[in-house]
């Protein structure tokens, strides 16, 4: 079971926020609201979203700085922006998109219309994910497409979980994930699935991926990180 693409929103209208949350999760979506710029960037800092609807007249900060923050960070640039503003000038539609938002809705606006553009902009997303085929870190080899993990061409068991949060970790490299973020990356409907599951899953991939280097790092109370390889150096017993 693919998981449950993760929306922020960045509104402060109550009655738009809870107009485009209802249809959102009626679509399948997860979505989270914030409701001024600051706390909404620290948001996108925290949950790493893989969307970003953003207004412009924001308390705080607003739309057009938090856009531009985004875009200007090196872990985050990659994330998708749709502005959804009153604010209908040329000008500022203009704005917008030169900021790096991916498209601009105004308001009052039609929540299918609001859908039809999430789907398009995390479509886009997918399709940009589908020319990675492989990643490589030292004599490993994860093959995306084909779901298998490989030491010196020797195909390594992995399960279906296990592959998730390595590719994962792998497309963040350098970055800290928590464990609530590697979450999504569990595949299993039967379950009951709390943050300790990943743990395990994370002790398991480092026993498979074992050798002399300490690929999967521990962040203390946050999560983990999978290390550059210019980081890489060999340890005695992982941490």
């Amino acid at each position: 079971m693919s998981r449950k693409k993760r929306i922020l929103l960045i509104e402060d209208e109550e009655d738009i926020a809870t107009l485009v949350k209802l249809h959102a999760e009626l679509s399948g979506y997860k979505l989270h609201v914030e409701v001024d710029g600051i706390n909404g960037f620290h948001a996108i800092e925290r949950e790493r979203p893989d969307l970003v609807i953003l207004d412009i007249m924001l308390p705080g900060q607003n739309g057009f700085d938090v856009c531009r923050k985004i875009k200007n960070n090196s872990e985050l640039k990659n994330i998708p922006i749709i502005i959804l503003s009153a604010k209908q000038e040329e000008l500022d539609i203009l704005l917008g998109l030169e900021l790096g938002a991916d498209d601009f809705i105004c308001k009052p606006f039609s929540p299918r219309i609001l859908l039809s553009k999430i789907k398009a902009v995390l479509r886009r997303g997918r399709e940009n994910d589908k020319s990675i085929k492989n990643f490589t870190f030292g004599p490993f080899n994860l093959e995306v497409d084909r779901y298998l993990l490989r030491k010196n061409n020797q195909v390594i068991p992995i399960t279906l979980s296990e592959f998730g949060i390595l590719k994962r970790l792998l497309q963040n490299k350098g970055q800290v994930l928590t464990r609530t973020q590697l979450l999504d990356d569990i595949h299993n409907d039967d379950t009951f699935v709390v943050d300790r599951n990943i743990d395990v899953h994370i002790a398991a991939l480092r026993r498979k991926l074992g050798g002399e280097i300490n690929w999967i790092e521990t962040v203390r109370g946050i999560g983990y990180r999978f290390k550059l390889e210019t980081e890489t150096t060999p340890h005695l017993a992982a941490t």
